[in-house]
């Protein structure tokens, strides 16, 4: 029988409009994805005392993980905020403030100001970002969330292609702070689009606001960064490095603690215990570690070891992201074919070898070797994040869209955040130990310099003279050697997560009808009331 009223023909099929907000929200998410996929081409210029701001190897990991710690600490508490005030307002409020915050970065005079500025746009993004698929999962009927789901991962595959070469292209002609003032256009397009097109909606029973769940996550999550980063920088010799990393843990315990048994937390670790819903959360966590790890020194190898210019840089980045808008999409076909185990190890795999394969890139390795890598490594995460997102968001209930979005998206800042951290730390440790003996003889605030990342040595070989071509070459072996230990850590991760979905994920996802997730939803009234209203108001 076919559906006869508004109200009805919502519930079996989805929102009329919902394709056009699919792609408004595809235009709001692309913000967020620039951002960091910009930012990685203009690490190597924003480190140049003369062109940048003079940062070091861990002001710029803090550059990166400012964002993301702020970012994955508000997601839990704004994906709860975005159901009770709603979500198109908190989308709104999020793009408004992540435009303010990028012109802030833009103007950056030190690299402190620039960390402080990043944080601030990471509290905007945490509103956009859960919002997104918040408003997927109530505009989209259950039988094209899977399709939806594949759109709005390729939007990430658009947003890493085009961030690099735009990144590029501004650093070609413009000073450093032009890639951050790129958001501000598509920010004035994406509200108006919102305003104009996505519908309001709402959790009609949102929980309360945990402020001190935010609070202890937040705070566990920077020490124990904090000690990682401290530790690459200064060796993990220092009892600052430890101390920070076990007040770190004990805090992130507390954090756990708390929310077992508190009546309105902002992570509800009880989810964990379905196998579908930890066991997707975990592979994206472990994919987003190996991946972004290794795009942070991806772009240092290839602007200063090979020489290429920013815009050369970024587009050798391009086929990681060609890979996920090709197979992004068509991911969801391969889930109902194959099932979501099978699809999810098999692109962990791909992660596995493209990984594993930059810890054999030399410093005269065939550029077209790094072609085929990234794009192996592209097609991998696109079959992996989609088919994983569509199970933490099935094993949820619709009006729960916010919390699923908001764990699903946590996990991948922070696996993000850990993977530039841990790994970055790495290969600082690495590096500064193979250069040891090739900046020995230097004046000891050279030496300091040439020791803390590859950017100093390069710095100091234009003060040396002669010398100077020496110690370059010195600096280039000593980055690959520590680059090939970081990207060996990342393929060992993307490996062990092959493990995590083989034992974990089912091997098919769970049936869904046109009315409901995996939690029936046709006898929960507030939830019929609320498609209602919508309906009412349009």
């Amino acid at each position: 029988m076919q559906p006869q009223t508004i109200a009805e023909q919502q519930t079996y099929s989805g929102h009329p409009r919902r394709w056009a907000i699919l792609g408004v929200l595809v235009v709001s998410l692309l913000v967020v994805v620039l951002d960091n996929t910009v930012l990685n081409v203009a690490l190597r210029t924003i480190a140049d005392p003369v062109h940048g701001i003079g940062a070091t190897q861990a002001e710029l990991e803090w550059s990166i993980n400012s964002y993301t710690l702020v970012f994955a600490g508000l997601l839990f508490t704004f994906g709860v905020v975005g159901d009770r005030i709603g979500r198109r307002r908190m989308l709104l409020i999020g793009l408004v403030l992540f435009g303010l915050a990028s012109l802030a970065s833009a103007y950056a005079q030190t690299p402190t100001q620039l960390i402080w500025a990043r944080a601030l746009m990471g509290i905007g993004g945490a509103a956009v970002m859960p919002s997104t698929l918040s408003i997927i999962s109530n505009v989209f009927d259950p039988r094209e969330r899977g399709k939806a789901i594949g759109v709005w991962a390729g939007s990430v595959g658009l947003g890493v292609a085009i961030g690099p070469v735009v990144g590029g292209a501004l650093l070609e002609s413009y000073w450093w702070g032009s890639v951050f003032l790129i958001n501000v256009p598509i920010i004035l397009m994406g509200v108006i689009a919102v305003v104009l097109l996505v519908p309001e909606s709402r959790d009609p029973r949102p929980g309360r606001v945990d402020l001190v769940g935010v609070v202890l996550s937040i705070a566990g999550l920077v020490s124990f960064v904090y000690g990682i980063i401290d530790g690459g920088e200064h060796g993990f010799g220092r009892p600052q490095a430890w101390g920070s990393i076990l007040v770190g843990l004990a805090i992130l315990g507390a954090f756990v603690w708390y929310e077992k048994r508190s009546d309105h937390p902002s992570l509800d670790v009880r989810l964990f215990r379905d196998p579908r819903f930890s066991s997707a959360v975990a592979s994206v966590g472990l994919v987003f570690f190996a991946a972004l790890g290794t795009i942070f020194f991806l772009a240092f190898y290839l602007q200063l070891v090979r020489g290429f210019t920013p815009l050369q840089a970024g587009l050798l980045m391009t086929p990681f992201a060609a890979a996920q808008l090709i197979f992004a999409p068509l991911s969801a076909s391969m889930v109902k074919r194959f099932g979501p185990k099978a699809v999810c190890a098999t692109g962990l795999a791909l992660v596995t070898i493209g990984l594993g394969g930059f810890a054999m890139v030399g410093a005269a390795t065939p550029i077209w070797v790094l072609i085929v890598l990234t794009f192996v490594q592209g097609a991998g995460m696109a079959n992996v994040i989609p088919p994983a997102t569509e199970s933490v968001m099935s094993s949820l209930p619709r009006e729960k869209a916010g919390v699923g979005s908001a764990v699903s998206n946590t996990v991948r800042q922070v696996g993000g955040a850990l993977g530039v951290a841990i790994l970055g730390s790495l290969l600082s440790a690495v590096y500064r130990g193979e250069i040891a003996d090739s900046v020995a003889g230097l004046p000891a605030p050279a030496k300091a310099v040439a020791s803390e990342s590859i950017s100093g040595a390069y710095g100091v070989a234009d003060q040396v003279g002669p010398a100077g071509a020496g110690l370059i070459t010195s600096a280039n072996d000593a980055f690959v050697t520590a680059m090939h230990w970081a990207a060996g850590g990342s393929a060992l991760v993307a490996f062990l997560s092959i493990g995590v979905v083989l034992a974990w994920m089912p091997r098919r996802s769970a049936p869904q009808g046109p009315e409901t997730g995996p939690a029936t939803l046709a006898a929960t009234p507030p939830v019929s009331g609320e498609r209602r209203e919508l309906a009412e108001r349009r």
